[in-house]
């Protein structure tokens, strides 16, 4: 519902209320109740609040909350103030604010005794509710403590009180300074070590590129997408918003440290049990993940002869004839025939895959969304899990990542250096790059952590003699290793005219997700990011680049018929850009998914800059004390 709707209804609610009628009993005029506006500031007077709170009905999500502050403490000035009566005000107080309006009998002169027990006993479980819809159970202990540890003050509120208006006043604010100001954000993962580590906890600058107003902003205050411990759903959609960003000191630049809602999260597999595993990762990687592994396990292996079997049978066959080189050489002339034959059986299986990739994207959203069971690779079996779930913009997982491309930039990737607009970006401080390592013995974790700022796990791999190296450990390891060779781990990209149909099957990894695009971690073809305002010409070779910008970020009905590209029912041979897109890549550059996995990030995604780490603990044990209050570049 649109959030116009809420205002509109705000806007006529003071009639409906009747205000004109009861005004006068509070010594108002009848016209203060027909101004819109001002009318909300003049009931908060009467109930006796501040008259600057009506300017927090403006502010979307906290509007609701205060309206229904307004009709709990305007019902309670006519004496209403038992569970129902409270209930009403909060949910439904059109009945009372009639009965208010048209019973000459009430009038606002209630005003709670805090030294009359009957006052207290009268309010005790109103209060109670409203201490709990603030913060459920939290708030009640909290309260219960504090009051068995303390007496109550002659003439003052009760703690219940005390503490309902407390928790509710403190929640409205942080939810504000949450939305429009900073919001605290934790490293979950590695994807920017050693730049940012995990473990942590940033603040994160709304204000810099302008905050989002949000698009569901009926939501339980202080949480992002699901209140923890129940594992249901933080927000409702029965308010919605359209993208609307408050204006900024600056834009989005390249190289800044940003935070945005996942694109790829608008669809998730949800398992609230795994806070750190399908939930909320690439669902459209889940899926192409899954089709081939259906695919893969449809295939009747019984078909598809045994290579060594077979070579061990034409050899017998042929020692009959040859012997000694002259056998090698025909087995070496036989072995390379069943090689093209097997690959030509192999690129016939994988044909089906390709050319009807769709009916196996298919099955594997029926596995996922209806069985409610994924593969996980991670751990060599089937998980069973809650489905999957939409969600709005807003309401998509955090990410941090390094903004490398704005829009309109056009970027390449060369043996895992950055090229933008055909210039090198720079290598950053604390950036990683992956290193096949030999003739290196590292020292005790206690050296490599104190000399070269290296943990294994996160820096290095002793098993596969892999090493994630910033350019200083790099020269420092090359300076005390003299004899080491340090080889980047670099896959090559390869012609796709010349793939087989099993490795064209691997394409979906990367970025555009596209059988005809070998992209690379390390590297990735020349592509332009999409700028708001500009038209491209729509190609084969680029449909694939900006098709899910098209569809899913700018809402459009995109098919690519026989004779063309029709977009929304209309044939088109082009397509202007309705937003700004970002590219994002992580600084620890082989074990990062960004941008490379998923793509663009739309304008709307964009959350904050990260501005600074508060705090920072070891997820080994203690707190690294260096990196508090540390500026981050």
């Amino acid at each position: 519902m649109s959030a116009l709707y809420f205002y509109l209804f705000f806007l006529i609610y003071p009639y409906i209320a009747m205000w004109w009628k009861s005004f006068p009993k509070a010594g108002r005029s009848t016209w203060e109740a027909l101004i819109p506006g001002y009318n909300y500031a003049i009931a908060s007077k009467i109930a006796g609040q501040p008259w600057w709170w009506a300017f927090f009905m403006i502010i979307p999500g906290i509007h609701l909350i205060m309206w229904m502050v307004f009709n709990v403490s305007y019902i309670r000035k006519y004496g209403f103030f038992s569970v129902t009566d409270t209930l009403q005000g909060i949910f439904f107080p059109f009945l009372l604010m009639g009965k208010i309006a048209t019973d000459d009998q009430l009038q606002p002169e209630f005003t709670t005794d805090w030294e009359n027990q009957e006052h207290l006993e009268r309010r005790k479980n109103s209060d109670h509710l409203v201490l709990f819809l603030s913060l459920p159970i939290i708030g009640h202990i909290v309260a219960y403590v504090l009051g068995a540890m303390q007496k109550k003050k002659k003439g003052k509120k009760t703690i219940i009180k005390e503490w309902g208006d407390s928790i509710l006043f403190a929640l409205i604010a942080a939810s504000g300074i949450r939305t429009y100001v900073f919001e605290p954000f934790q490293i979950p993962t590695g994807s920017m070590e050693n730049t940012l580590l995990v473990g942590d906890f940033l603040f994160v600058n709304k204000l810099t590129y302008g905050p989002k107003v949000p698009v569901t902003p009926l939501s339980f205050p202080l949480v992002h997408n699901t209140i923890p411990w129940i594992n249901v759903k933080s927000y409702t959609t029965l308010e919605k918003l359209e993208y609307t960003r408050l204006p900024g000191w600056s834009d989005v630049e390249n190289y800044d440290v940003v935070v945005f809602n996942y694109p790829s999260g608008d669809t998730a597999v949800y398992d609230p049990r795994m806070p750190n595993g399908l939930m909320g990762h690439d669902y459209h990687g889940i899926v192409n993940s899954e089709a081939r592994r259906l695919f893969e396990q449809s295939i009747d292996r019984n078909k598809i002869p045994n290579r060594n079997a077979l070579l061990q049978q034409r050899r017998q066959e042929l020692s009959a004839k040859f012997s000694g080189q002259a056998l090698d050489s025909a087995m070496q002339m036989e072995s390379q025939k069943l090689d093209r034959n097997l690959q030509k059986r192999f690129d016939d299986i994988y044909s089906d895959f390709i050319n009807n990739i769709d009916k196996w994207k298919d099955k594997a959203r029926h596995e996922i969304s209806v069985e409610k069971r994924t593969y996980s690779n991670a751990e060599g079996r089937m998980i069973d899990h809650y489905g999957s779930i939409y969600r709005p913009v807003d309401k998509r997982e955090n990410y941090i990542k390094r903004c490398i491309g704005i829009a309109g930039d056009s970027i390449e990737i060369k043996d895992a250096q950055v090229f933008v607009n055909g210039k090198e970006a720079p290598i950053f401080k604390f950036q990683n790059l992956q290193y096949q390592v030999s003739g290196v013995t590292m020292p005790s974790r206690q050296v490599a952590k104190s000399k070269y700022d290296m943990e294994p796990g996160r820096d290095y791999y002793p098993s596969r003699n892999v090493m994630n190296l910033t350019e200083d450990q790099l020269s420092m390891l090359r300076k005390d290793y003299p004899n080491a060779t340090f080889t980047l781990v670099n896959p090559a990209q390869q012609d796709v005219d010349e793939m087989n149909m099993m490795q064209k099957a691997s394409n979906l990894s990367y970025y555009p997700k596209s059988f005809e695009y070998n992209n690379t971690v390390s590297n990735f073809s020349k592509f332009w990011v999409p700028k708001k305002g500009e038209t491209i010409e729509l190609t084969p070779h680029n449909i694939a680049w900006y098709r899910r910008v098209i569809e899913a970020y700018e809402d459009h009905v995109f098919e690519q018929r026989e004779d063309g590209v029709y977009i929304d029912g209309k044939k088109t041979d082009s397509y202007t850009f309705e937003m700004d897109y970002y590219w994002m890549m992580g600084d620890n550059r082989y074990n990062s998914a960004d941008s490379r996995v998923w793509g663009f990030v739309p304008e709307d995604h964009i959350v904050g800059k990260a501005s600074m780490v508060w705090f920072s603990k070891d997820p080994n044990g203690g707190v690294r004390w260096d990196r508090l209050f540390t500026i981050i570049e």
